[in-house]
């Protein structure tokens, strides 16, 4: 007998799991901004995490 594939995730627990990345990554970085000081690149970066996070919960309603 062949092994059943995975079912798909729902809708609700992929955007879950992209903002829990998100999260993750942006408190990562924060972190990091606070042991090394300011950087540009690491401001840009934290604010494209920022944007990424506002557009997803736009495009779910915020149901996310």
């Amino acid at each position: 007998m062949e092994p059943k594939p995975a079912s798909p995730p729902q809708p609700g627990q992929a955007h879950g799991a992209a903002v829990e990345h998100l999260f993750n990554a942006h408190d990562l970085l924060e972190t990091l901004r606070q042991r090394i000081g300011e950087h540009p690149e690491l401001a840009e970066a934290i604010v494209k995490l920022e944007t990424a996070l506002s557009i997803l919960t736009v495009k779910t309603g915020g149901m996310l």
